[in-house]
């Protein structure tokens, strides 16, 4: 589990094509300071496993399912992007409960002089986000401003936009995006019962 509060900023210093993956390894000597392999770190907002860690860096797999859902696809050697550690029992909630399983990828529209940044939306994604509630962009955990079908914006603080990639984004970058699981576990926890309320007209016989 991750909470969104991004640790520091690391490098890809290799990307490697093996069968059915690409291996990645990654500059970041603080979230390599006590990790080892089989330890989870999200690259981006991509929980991904250590198999190797040596000199500050670490390395790690990314299966073909994950290159298809995120951003990651598109890495190149010098790219810089966000790491956190997952968070140990007991540790702090910083932000909100994360998986670091992307949903799928969002696009940098715009950013205003206040640090209002607005992000296309997947229509897929759009009934999981709502106004002041929690999402992952590239790992970092935000607060909704505002809301559409299409798109939404969050209020960034300038702690944010200079410890994380987001504020190095231009227009047009990809973004990996996390919705509230809870969301999800909810909706599907829901429609059967839904679904057998609107085959009765919306009523229910009671006893």
């Amino acid at each position: 589990m991750f909470t969104g509060i991004v640790e520091e900023l690391g490098e890809v210093t290799a990307v490697e094509q093996v069968p059915n993956a690409a291996r990645l390894t990654v500059r970041g000597p603080l979230v390599t300071s006590d990790a080892g392999h089989g330890d989870s770190i999200a690259v981006s907002g991509v929980c991904l496993t250590v198999v190797a860690v040596a000199g500050g860096e670490f390395t790690v797999d990314v299966v073909h399912e994950t290159l298809q859902r995120s951003s990651l696809a598109k890495v190149h050697v010098g790219d810089v992007v966000n790491l956190e550690r997952a968070t140990p029992a007991g540790g702090r909630l910083g932000g909100h409960i994360m998986q670091g399983h992307v949903d799928g990828t969002g696009v940098f529209l715009k950013r205003d002089e206040q640090g209002l940044t607005t992000f296309a939306l997947p229509k897929k994604l759009s009934r999981y986000v709502v106004e002041k509630g929690s999402i992952a962009v590239d790992g970092v955990s935000l607060t909704v401003a505002s809301v559409t079908d299409e798109e939404f914006s969050v209020a960034l603080i300038p702690t944010t936009l200079e410890l994380t990639t987001l504020g190095r984004n231009t227009p047009g970058d990809l973004v990996n995006l996390e919705v509230d699981v809870v969301a999800k576990y909810v909706e599907k926890l829901a429609m059967p019962h839904l679904r057998a309320q609107g085959d009765n007209g919306g009523t229910e016989e009671r006893a």
